[in-house]
């Protein structure tokens, strides 16, 4: 069994130099032992075909209680950073039969009905921050993750749980929350004290909708756990797994097709025009900017022969690399780092999971993120970069994908001799840059 002595490399908590990462373990094979935040070491899985199969089969398992050794006999401490990633009970971190009885009242709850209802209110959430955004000076630089890409996904998904309107209650509590929970670069204290916040807002949450049942997804959740189908603890956790990962993805889904759209105006041609559909253009930005960069971890329920010489021992954990998926080069060719709205393979992508782990959201996101981004660029039709040549910086996470702001101007750059900002657009951005991870958790508008 052929394994490296030390870890290819440490992992950059902060996630900035992410892609380049990732390029640089393919290149030492298709499963590679690294250094995640807070040293724990894991076996990172790029290639896509790999990425499906330790995903649908039952190789391994998202259950650190049952088949992570060093979680079980205490190695890895629960003052983890990243603990409550492996220590939350959900359907997600479930296994085998616990995953099906888990899954099952989360998909009755998650209906058609329910997700076509909640589609009605979609473009009317989506044009109230449109004409938010119709109110900014012509010319005055936007962050527009803050003021679009964040507001409507936090608003819709609020309207899906009944999380009750106000900035002082639960639905602004879980938006500066949720904004901390994927920091993969905070410090031990910080994320210790997120967690409690977070118990202690879902728990204040939940006893106020036992009192005021709605036609809501928590409360359908609730009579679940009142008919014995899950515990308080497992109701508590598939809450927040439902509650982070339908608001943060569909953040950054949102964020990244405007920003690879607006970098490539080429391909932002094809789209207006119509020779590309919108749906190709989002599932291009699945594959090329994976909302969620990687799985929690997985563990190895047995020794995975990867190839010959090439074995995963049993109760290693993985990492499901979505981002190294979306760019294999052995399926999305020599370019697949280039953004292509025509490309053939763009459907073929991880970015809502693989087989049993398939994520229940994915239609409701996929509607959202067509209504947000069509009626942004039919408002909007000069759209673009308030500074084409700076990219923006990324969020600091090896877990979620996306921009920690994203300065636009809605009327177009002015028409200069140059391409660069103006002077006022330059000092616009550098302190909307100095205001980088706080100008994201402003609460949007209730």
């Amino acid at each position: 069994m052929a394994q490296q002595a030390c870890p290819f490399l440490a992992i950059d908590p902060s996630g900035q130099d992410l892609y380049d990462e990732i390029a640089r373990i393919r290149a030492q094979g298709p499963a590679v032992e690294v250094e995640l935040p807070g040293g724990v070491r894991a076996w990172w899985i790029n290639g896509l075909e790999l990425n499906k199969r330790l995903l649908a089969g039952p190789e391994t398992s998202k259950d650190a209680y049952q088949h992570w050794p060093a979680w079980i006999n205490g190695d890895i401490s629960r003052t983890w950073p990243l603990a409550i990633w492996v220590s939350v009970r959900n359907m997600v971190t479930a296994y085998g039969t616990d995953h099906s009885r888990l899954r099952k009242p989360m998909a009755a709850a998650f209906t058609k009905r329910r997700v076509d209802a909640l589609l009605l209110r979609v473009q009317e959430i989506v044009d109230r921050a449109l004409d938010d955004l119709e109110r900014v000076p012509e010319g005055e630089v936007v962050d527009l993750r803050a003021a679009f890409a964040a507001p409507v996904p936090h608003e819709v998904v609020c309207e899906l749980f009944g999380v009750p309107h106000g900035e002082d209650g639960p639905r602004g509590a879980l938006y500066r929350i949720i904004n901390g929970f994927f920091d993969t670069a905070i410090s031990l204290e910080d994320a210790q004290a997120n967690a409690v916040e977070l118990y202690a807002t879902l728990t204040a949450f939940l006893q106020d909708k036992r009192e005021h049942p709605a036609d809501d997804l928590t409360t359908a959740l609730i009579a679940a756990r009142d008919e014995g189908s899950l515990s308080e603890q497992e109701l508590m956790d598939n809450l927040i797994l439902l509650l982070t990962a339908g608001f943060e993805t569909t953040v950054n889904l949102i964020d990244n097709t405007v920003h690879s759209l607006l970098a490539h105006p080429d391909q932002l041609d094809l789209v207006r025009s119509g020779r590309v559909s919108w749906e190709d253009a989002i599932e291009e930005s699945l594959r090329y900017e994976a909302p969620g960069a990687m799985s929690g971890l997985r563990y190895a329920v047995e020794d995975i022969e990867i190839e010959p010489g090439l074995t995963i021992p049993k109760g290693d954990p993985v990492v499901v690399s979505f981002a190294g998926a979306g760019r294999d080069p052995e399926r999305h060719g020599p370019d697949a780092d280039r953004f292509d709205v025509t490309r053939a393979t763009s459907r073929d992508h991880v970015s809502f999971g693989h087989g049993v782990h398939h994520c229940l959201g994915r239609p409701l996101a996929m509607a959202e993120a067509t209504v947000a981004l069509t009626s942004l660029f039919d408002r909007f039709p000069r759209l673009a970069l308030a500074d084409p040549a700076r990219p923006p910086k990324r969020l600091r996470s090896i877990i979620s994908t996306g921009h920690e702001l994203l300065p636009v101007l809605l009327h177009g750059p002015h028409q200069g001799p140059d391409q660069g900002p103006r002077p006022e657009e330059a000092e616009a951005i550098r302190k909307l840059s100095g205001r980088a991870g706080t100008s994201g958790t402003r609460v949007p508008r209730a």
